[in-house]
Formats: structure tokens, sequence, C-alpha cells
């Protein structure tokens, strides 16, 4: 009998699109019908304008299956070579707990949650950043540390800028940077100096006071492994009214003086090395640290302690004010993506290890150093530090090829100084028998033994750090850090604090602007692979063929995406996207002689981080109206385009726009720039809306960021990792971001640098690269177009109970609306705060709220929610509409309902309730529900008084009783 099918028919090559696509076949129909479209075509033909619409496939393959996929990218994994790296210049291999490794960072629990602007759904992150902050705080002997920045490389380069924003008096423009610096933070502080106004002075730590300085930066250790005592120049420079800025190590800091003992003003590094795998380069948290008095200066996130309405004690993103949505262009940063999934690991590391395991892992780490550095002596090898950590520098005398020929045949790796000197930094997983293959190595023949030294050093009490410079204070001393040592209690206190959040495991988290769609399980697999995992980001090119490929294939596939020339992965967030776009304009406009230019023109609609990052490139804002419909306005632009003359740099625009629609004059808008002789640029966060059915380049843009956390599927982690590469056309290709220390392995240019790796957060770009290659071309646009019909469903089904803002051409919306909430708190004081508090009551995360109007929300679905799930919104949000008309008639009075009192939280089903509505209507407010209730773990928290009454490091044992 003959089948009525062929075998191509049984192919699985499209299942992942049916995976990652919400809606079934069915449900699209239903919506369709809904929505009052025939198919996904004719619904995209009546949003998109065609003067835009891309009527051709993208130049990508076919879907590929997830097996498929899988077994194509680990043979591409297994062209790395996994050597042993020392190279250091704070990069160090590590060992991941396994108990962290499987259950933070490969949970979706935790790296599917959203950044904690809603608290009282993110006690759980919260708490573990407030322990990476105390960590922190602890270990540099600062009162104050903030819950992470993006690298080491920018965190030097923030303390610059706040530095300079803390003195009152006139501080000047020189800024010091220790010759032992890093070599990358040197290069991404002089790209960030440029444009702020800033001169870098380079040249050794004792002579940082000798000049006109605002601020230095000192290295301690130092690249080259060397201990010098920073107090002396710490005095000296406080002395000229200048502030000293400390970068050190995590674990050198266990058996060093504090820079906080030594009065350092602000204090930064990476703690990668405290369980975070080196991924390439990334991603990895830097720590920043600094003095009270500066906090409100401080840059990034911070983490404090406040209390609920009953009083109980709840934690909360402090100070949110210096933010850049609310301060623009005047805002501290434009650093908004933190590394939170990368903090929180290695906030678990100090718990689990605690002060004494710590200590014991630093010792360690030491005794093996010293042992090297003793044989190395013995057999005359000169070592040019004399005391040192973890890294010895060597003078090879003539041997340095014959050395590196003897590590490549050990597959080790050495770092290899210009002067002609080699490094070696010593990590958590070196052994024994790693030191005595580094004597054949660096020795030839020898007779030395590990264990002999050892018992050399014991006997003679050999030190190798100054003895003014050893640590006495203590570090880790709270409960947090001393209770949880066993997998037992590690496990528990994980899962404990997993529970207190919501993340996209429980629910649709429809977050306008922010695009929370499903992070697969296969796109995460790659990640935890150790050829992807353990390499150096300054490995040899011979050792990152694997990497190479990656980046290529993705490469073309972004620029195929885009219709783009070029692509740089080098920004590690949509922030620094943004930074390296303008970077790249002003770089090309001085190159044709036109540094004059200097005018940014930002619509008033513009996402927040648009006007901190013009003003971080020396630009002046000038803000550009939109119109009753929300678009950019027109003659307004013209205006602005010609009072800005010759002095015009460029436009940053959002398409489609941050109000939910795609503008119908886009074209126009980037051609009238053109002919003023600007450059577009075009913010990537609503990319989703485009893939498969327009083009940034197609549009006018001459450069965007495309953020792969939200349109290309790696996750938002609690608030980071990100990725915002950037897409240029041919004439500014030239212009992207280079490398100082990698420039010749990749290609790269020498200079420009935004970030401390030449490819930013290199390890989690393997999930972009699935979520392409198994969705592929058909997969993309269909996805796009899903996610057009889930918004434009959700914004008919939730019209006749919220005004809709804005809308598009022929009433529809793009990929999110905005729900126009203003009305019902004129008429009964319920505020969109209270709604979205109310949200919780049915297990859901607020929208977006009161951007980029306030008091709205904006409503992204995205396509990986289904209409089931989209539906029990709609019901929860009309459910909540009937209770604030029930606070309108006078039903419920206007300070005691459901809404003013939301979350309820457990605590509210014990003791007497005195309130006007039930403790059902309080808790289980549908019936659906009951089904899979999710509790919040506190009730309201209160914002003001946690501004008020700053703590920011770990509460008592009693709040996590």
């Amino acid at each position: 009998m003959t089948a009525p099918y062929s075998l191509d028919d049984l192919e699985n090559t499209d299942e992942f699109i049916r995976r990652h696509i919400g809606p079934g076949q069915s449900e699209q129909l239903a919506m369709l019908e809904t929505v009052g479209a025939d198919t996904l075509d004719h619904l995209t033909e009546q949003i998109v304008p065609g003067a835009i619409r891309l009527n051709s496939d993208l130049n990508i393959e076919r879907a590929t299956s997830e097996q498929d996929a899988l077994e194509y990218l680990h043979a591409v994994a297994r062209q790395n070579r996994v050597y042993k790296s020392y190279i250091g210049l704070g990069y160090h291999d590590t060992l991941t707990p396994n108990v962290i490794a499987r259950n933070v960072l490969e949970n979706p629990g935790w790296y599917t949650a959203y950044t904690p602007y809603q608290p009282e759904i993110a006690q759980g992150r919260l708490e573990a950043l407030i322990n990476y902050q105390q960590t922190i705080i602890d270990l540099t002997g600062m009162p104050l540390a903030n819950a992470s920045l993006l690298d080491e490389a920018t965190a030097a380069a923030e303390a610059m800028a706040m530095a300079h924003r803390c003195l009152r008096k006139a501080p000047g423009t020189v800024f010091y940077v220790d010759e032992n610096v890093l070599p990358q933070t040197l290069a991404v502080i002089k790209t960030r100096a440029r444009y702020m106004g800033f001169e870098v002075i380079t040249g050794p730590m004792d002579q940082a006071a000798d000049h006109p300085v605002f601020a230095a930066l000192l290295q301690y250790p130092g690249a080259n492994g060397e201990i010098r005592d920073p107090e002396p120049v710490i005095e000296a420079l406080h002395a000229r009214g200048a502030l000293a800025v400390v970068a050190t190590d995590l674990m050198a800091l266990l058996m060093l003086k504090s820079p906080g003992e030594m009065q350092a003003d602000i204090v930064l590094g990476n703690s990668q090395r405290f369980g975070v795998p080196l991924g390439y380069g990334g991603p990895h948290a830097a720590f920043f640290a600094t003095r009270d008095e500066f906090k409100r200066n401080i840059p990034g996130r911070l983490i404090g302690v406040s209390k609920d309405t009953r009083g109980t004690p709840a934690l909360r993103m402090a100070l949110q004010t210096r933010e850049q949505h609310i301060r623009r262009e005047k805002a501290n940063s434009n650093i908004c993506t933190a590394q939170v999934l990368l903090a929180n690991m290695a906030g678990f590391y100090a718990v689990y290890h605690g002060p004494k395991g710590l200590r014991r892992i630093a010792q360690r780490i030491h005794r093996l150093t010293g042992i090297l550095a003793e044989g190395l002596e013995a057999k005359g090898i000169h070592i040019v530090n004399s005391h040192f950590f973890d890294t010895l520098t060597i003078d090879p005398q003539g041997n340095r090829e014959l050395i590196l020929e003897r590590a490549t045949e050990k597959q080790i790796n050495l770092r290899e100084d210009a002067s002609g000197t080699l490094g070696i930094s010593l990590h958590e997983c070196a052994s024994r028998e790693d030191v005595e293959d580094l004597f054949d190595v660096l020795m030839g023949d020898h007779d030395f033994n590990v264990a002999d030294i050892d018992a050399q050093i014991t006997e003679h009490g050999t030190t190798f750090l100054p003895e003014t410079l050893e640590r006495e204070s203590d570090y880790l001393t709270h409960p947090v850090f001393n209770s949880h040592h066993s997998e037992t209690a590690m496990l528990r206190y994980l899962k404990r604090l997993e529970n207190r959040d919501l993340a996209l495991t429980h629910s649709m988290i429809a977050l306008g602007s922010c695009t929370m769609k499903l992070n697969a399980t296969a796109e995460m697999i790659p990640v935890s692979w150790p050829e992807f995992a353990r390499i150096h980001p300054f490995a040899p090119r011979a050792q990152t063929k694997g990497y190479r490929v990656l980046l290529e294939e993705l490469d073309t596939m972004l620029r195929a995406i885009t219709g783009f020339d070029a692509v740089s992965m080098q920004p590690n967030s949509g922030a620094q996207g943004e930074y390296a776009g303008l970077l790249a304009i002003r770089r090309y406009q001085e190159a044709q002689g036109e540094a004059s230019r200097h005018i940014c023109l930002i619509p008033q609609s513009a996402h927040g981080t648009n006007p901190a990052s013009a003003q971080m490139m020396g630009m002046t804002v000038v803000v550009v109206k939109t119109d009753e419909a929300g678009n950019v306005d027109a003659e307004d632009l013209r205006k602005k385009i010609t009072a800005a003359g010759d002095e015009l740099s460029c436009l940053m625009i959002t398409y489609p726009s941050t109000h939910g629609v795609y503008e119908e004059g886009v074209k126009a808008l980037c051609e009238a720039v053109h002919e003023a002789g600007g450059q577009v640029y075009m913010d990537g966060a609503n990319l989703n809306a485009q893939v498969g059915v327009t083009r940034p380049a197609d549009i006018g843009a001459d450069v965007a960021h495309l953020n792969l956390h939200k349109t290309f599927a790696i996750p938002h982690g609690g608030g980071g990792p990100g990725m915002g590469p950037i897409g240029v056309k041919s004439h500014l290709a030239t212009y992207l971001p280079g490398h100082s220390v990698m420039a010749s392995a990749t290609g790269l240019a020498a200079d420009g640098a935004v970030s401390a790796a030449p490819f930013g957060s290199s390890s989690i770009l393997p999930i972009s690269w699935m979520y392409i290659r198994m969705l592929g071309a058909q997969g993309l646009r269909t996805a796009t177009q899903v996610a057009l019909l889930n918004a434009n469903y959700l914004a008919q089904q939730l019209k006749p109970h919220y005004p809709i803002l804005y809308t598009g051409r022929n009433d529809r919306v793009a990929h999110e609306c905005i729900l126009d909430l203003r009305p019902l708190k004129a008429a009964t004081g319920i505020t969109e705060v209270d709604i979205a508090k109310r949200l919780m009551d049915f297990g859901f995360h607020a929208p977006t709220m009161s951007f980029p109007v306030p008091g709205t929300f904006m409503v992204e679905p995205t396509e990986s929610e289904s209409k089931a799930e989209l539906d029990r919104f709609v019901d929860a949000m009309v459910c909540i509409r009937a209770e604030i008309d029930s606070v309108a008639s006078g039903e419920w009075p206007a300070d005691n309902n459901p809404l003013v009192n939301a979350p309820h939280t457990q605590a509210d089903l014990i003791g007497t309730w005195e309130r006007p509505y039930s403790r059902e209507t309080a808790v289980f407010p549908r019936p659906w529900v009951s089904q899979a209730k999710y509790w919040p773990s506190v009730n309201r928290v209160d914002d003001v008084w946690g501004d008020r009454n700053l703590f920011c490091s770990c509460p008592s044992l009693d709040s996590y009783l």
C-alpha cells in the first residue's frame, strides 16, 4: 500500500518553529478572525508600510532540527582547543561548583527572570544580589557596592567619569592610569576619555600625584603580578584634592589588605574567578564599590533593604532616580545592563565556600605560585616582580621561543608580553602536576619536586606578600556565608530563593520593549560545553577556530537579517551597543573632516539610554517633538535639522517606534537627515518586529544595535547578561570597535575598544546562533508575524476595557501596545502601580510601567505565548478593570481595596481580616489562579522608606528565617 506522504513530510526540520511559536495553527486562525485578518501575510500587509516591507526571503538557510543544529555546533565547538591557560590579565580558569552550575547557570528559574523592578516578585534574586554586594563590601573594605557592571574595563571607565562628577571644585581633566594596569582596561579608558574631554596619562604608580590630576587608577596587584603599596599614593592624591581608584582582584584580597583600609575612593574589578567560566571573555560581572557619600553618583544598580506594608524587611532596587530612563542625558551612566546572573553565581560561590573555604582556595593558589617561583629562582631564572599573589613575570633570557615551543607541546598558554617577558598566572584549577609541567616548560631538564619545595617554604616560613600588606581584617562574617556549605544545604537555599521569584517558568512576562520570549533549552545547552566555556579571551588564534567559525556564521546571519555590511560583536549590552554605534559615527565624521558635527537629534519617545549614550560621546542632545499620534514630528525634525546646520551629527530613532507603531514616514525622516550630512542611528530594542518583514539598512539606518537578549533569545538573567552587537553600512565598517590586545589575532583594529573582551560576552553567542539556525528564514519571518498577531489580539481584546494610546495604519499596533491608564487614575485614584501589584495576585509580572508615557502600561506578548496564556492575561486585566469599577462606584473604599493592598501574601491568610473584600478575592481572584498559585513573598514594598533609610548590605539573620 502506497503511503499518502513522502519521507520529506516526515522530517523534523520545522519542529522547532512549532515549538518556539506559542499559538498553534488553529489558535492562529482563531486570533486572525478576532483581529479581522485572513492570514499572517494579510495582517503583515495591514501593519507594515509597503515602502519598507521586505518582499523577498532572508538569505539564511532553512530551519534545522534541534538535534542537527546541536550536532553541527558541537562539531564547531570541538575545533576550539582547550589549553591550560596561565595568561591571567583579569581572566582565570575557575571551578564552578556543580550545585551552582546546574541549579543557577542552567536553571530557567534563574536565567529567564527579568530585572527586579517589581521587588515583591523578585525577592530571591534580590537576596542573591545583596549577598554579592556584601561579598564585595567585605573584600574591598568599602561601605557600599553596586549589583555589578558589565566588565572590569568599562567599570574603570565608569569610575573615571564618576570621580570627575564627585569633585565639586574645578577638578581639571587629567586622569592618571598606572602603567601596570590591565591593557584592555587602558584601551577602554582611552576610548571613553576622548569624547568626555579627559586627558589620560600613564606612568608608574608612585608618580600619580605628581600631575594635576582629578583622579588616578592604581592596579593592585599589577598586571605583571607585582604588589606595590598604593596607600602612600592614595594619601598623596588626597592631599592634592584628587580621588583614588583601585582596580583589584577578589581572590587576592582574601590575603591582601583591602583598598578600603587604605582610604581608596572607588574600588573595582572582575568577579569572574568566583566560579564564573572564562567563556572567551564573558559574560562576567564587574564589581564596583565606593564611599557612602558617593552613593548618588555610583553607576549601575544598588540593592537596598526596605520594608513592606507589614513592616517585614524586604529588598528592592534603591535610588532608581539615578537611572537613564528617568534622568536621560543627565544620568550617571548609560550602562543600564548589569550582569545579574553572573553576579548571583559569584555571590553563591562565596556563600557555598564561606570565608574559610575561600581563604583556603586563595592560599593554595598562592602556595603553588610560591613553589613555582622558588624553583625558577633556584634554577637562576629571573623573576621580574619581587612580590606576588598568583602571577609571575619572568625574563626568559634568550629562551623565549624554546619555552613557548615546549608550552605548546604540553598544551599550555603563557602570557607573552611585548617587552619580551613571559607571564604565568596560576588559578583555582591548577594542581601540583600542573606546576611540575610548568617546571618542564620553563626549565627543561631539572630535578625539582613540588613536595620538597613546599616543605622548604614551610620550614623557612617564606612569604611572598609584602608583610605590611598581608590581610588582618575579617570578612564574610554574616551568617549567610557560614550556613550553606554542604550540598544539601546549598541546594535548598538556592531552591528557596528561586521560589521567591517569578520567571518565564511561571507565566508570560509581557514587558513592552523587553521581548521576554522563550529561551529554548536547546539554545542554552552549548553555553556549558567546555569547548566554549573554558577558553581564555586572549588565547592564541590557533586554539579558537571553533569560535571564529561561530562568529563568522553569526555575523553572516545578522548581516542578512539587518541588511548591513559589517557587524561588531564587541558591545556586551544594548546600551554599550548604542555607545559603540555613536562612536563609529563620530570617528567616521572626524575622518571626513567634520569633527564639528556634535548635535544628536533624539525624539521625545526615545529610550532613556539614548540621551545618556549621546552625552557620553560628547554630543549635544536636541529633543525632537512627537505628534498626537506618537510619531516623530516631521516638521519639528526638519526645523531642528536646519537649526543644527553643519553641526548635525545624527538622528537616534527607535523602529517600530517606542509607542508601538510602524511610522509611515520613517524613510523620509532618514532621507532628510542624510541630505543634511547626518547619520541615522536606529535603536534595536524593537527589532523583534522587523526580522523577516523589513530591515534597518533598507529603512535608512546607517547603524543599529541588535539586542541579542531580546530579539535573538539570549535570556535576561534577572537583569543581565545582555549583548548589543552593532551592524553598520560599509562606510562605517572601518570605525567599529577594535582591541589592543587581540588586534593581530582577530583582524580587529587596535583602537576604539568599548568592552574588555574582543567579542564581548562570547560564550552566550551560541544561543543566538542556535535560535537563528533552528528557525531558518521562514521561521524568523513567522516569529515576527506571530509577535504582531499576538500584540494585535491583545489590543483587540483589551480595547473595550482600556484605551489603546497609539495605533498605526489600519488602526493596528506593531508588536506591542500601550494601555492608557491615566483616565482611570483620574477617576478613581487607582494608579498604574496598583494595577501592576494586583497583577501579581494573578501570577503575572506587570507590563512595562510608565514608559514611554507616564501612567501607562506597554504590553509586548512576544511570539512565544499561546492563545491560552494571552487569554489568561486578558481575563486578569478585565477582572482588574471590574475591581476598579467597584472602587469608582463606592463599593470598595479608595484606600482599602484589593488593588491598593496588592500584592497579597500567605501572611494575609491568617490573623484578623477587616477588609471590605474576602480573602478569596484577595488571593484567588479567578478560579484558574488556584491551580498553580504563585505567592509573592512580601507585601507591597515601601520604596520611599528604602531610599530615605538606605542600607545596601546583608540584613540581620532574622530576615532569612
